[in-house]
This record gives structure tokens, sequence and C-alpha cells, in this order.
């Protein structure tokens, strides 16, 4: 907060929305869901997407359902076909095991036509471009980077790591959640 005020009160500085963004994430990622609540309403801007995307990002990592689902709200006026915020309403009411109120933002989310794309990755090795979806059964090399997955994945459970499974597919057994998570793309890359 300190430097944030500092731009105005001692240097003149007029914040811009992009350094109202910035102080909100960092005091969302800090867990001062209030505070950066508070900042979002006080802007002398009106917020954006990208702004209340922030805030939601961080109710969801900080599982705050209520203040998730106003943010959710306030991008839906703004941006309704975009599908982070129902992807990310949903998986903060599934970690919070309302999965009725989770099914609800994804039947409203199927019924306004809001598809989600898939999330990809990519990574460059040796002057080559390889691209990743979660789950991806196509690359040439599958065999070896769902091996390295493995290898990688019983390593940090024997340090003590245990995969956050709450917000995933309520009906999934234990163990195919853990398996979904595993095959983010941003995870095969890696592996790669």
């Amino acid at each position: 907060w300190h430097f944030f005020v500092s731009m105005s009160r001692d240097h003149a500085i007029t914040p811009t929305a992009e350094h109202f963004m910035c102080m909100i994430d960092l005091l969302g990622r800090a867990g001062q869901l209030e505070e950066a609540e508070n900042l979002v309403k006080n802007m002398p801007f009106r917020p954006y997407t990208a702004v209340w995307m922030n805030l939601l990002g961080a109710c969801r990592i900080h599982r705050d359902v209520e203040r998730g689902a106003h943010a959710a709200e306030s991008i839906f006026e703004l941006d309704p076909k975009n599908a982070s915020p129902y992807v990310l309403l949903s998986n903060i009411f599934a970690a919070a095991g309302k999965w009725d109120d989770a099914t609800k933002v994804r039947r409203v989310m199927k019924n306004k036509g809001v598809k989600k794309q898939p999330g990809c990755s990519y990574i460059e090795v040796k002057k080559r471009v390889h691209e990743f979806v979660a789950g991806d059964a196509l690359h040439p090399q599958k065999e070896d980077i769902y091996a390295e997955l493995q290898r990688l994945s019983r390593q940090m459970e024997e340090s003590g790591y245990l995969p956050d499974t709450k917000a995933v597919l309520r009906d999934a057994k234990e163990v195919n959640k853990e398996r979904i998570l595993c095959y983010h793309s941003e995870k095969l890359a890696i592996a790669f």
C-alpha cells in the first residue's frame, strides 16, 4: 500500500487503471480480499473485465464463495460470452462442496452458448514448437511424456505433496481426479 499511496501523495503521479489492477492483484494474492474489493469499488475508473477477473481468481485461491459470486456477476454483465468467469465460479462452488451451484453455473453457461476453449501450452525445443492440450493423446512421444509425469508425481507424493482435488468432478473417483489434474497441458509440456 505504501508505494501505491506514495505515487500520488509524494510524487504527484496519478495511478492509472493498470496501477489499480496490479494493486488489486497483489491484495488478492495476499488474501486481503475485502481491501481488494473495496479498491475495485472505489477506483476512479469503471472496473473492466480484467480487474474483476483478478478479484475472482483471488477468490478461487482463497475460497471466498460470496465475494467470488459477486465478482463473477460483474464480469457476466461486462462480458457475457467470456467462459472464464463461469468456469472459475463453478470451481469455487465445487471446492466449497456446493455442487448444485456449480452444476447450475455450468448449465447457465451451456444455455447461453458459452464454450470454454481447451487450454493449450507451447514449448520450443531445438527450434521446433510443440503444442499440448490437456489429456493430449496425439503427441508422438506421449508414452514417454506420461511416464515422466508419473515419475514426477510419485516423487512429489513422496515429498509430501497432495493435489487439491476438491474442485474436480464430484462423481469421479479420487484416483481419477488426481489423473485429471496431472495431465494439464502445462504439465505435459514440462514433462516433454
